[in-house]
């Protein structure tokens, strides 16, 4: 993931900003608990797309 388009991308929902996991290849949104899956380096931000992070995982 280019790091100069992360220091732009924000979360849709609450515009806070997204952490970049890249094992799961995903952005992370801490406050609203969702991760945007990031798909052939293109990261797909939408909320019907976004995995809800339960409440036993760690972020």
């Amino acid at each position: 993931m280019d790091s100069k388009l992360l220091d732009i991308l924000v979360c849709p929902l609450c515009k806070g900003p997204l952490l970049y996991r890249k094992p799961q290849d995903e952005l992370l949104c801490k406050p609203c608990r969702l991760a945007y899956p990031v798909k052939d380096d293109i990261p797909v931000m939408l909320e019907d797309e976004a995995r809800k992070l339960p409440p036993e995982e760690e972020v």
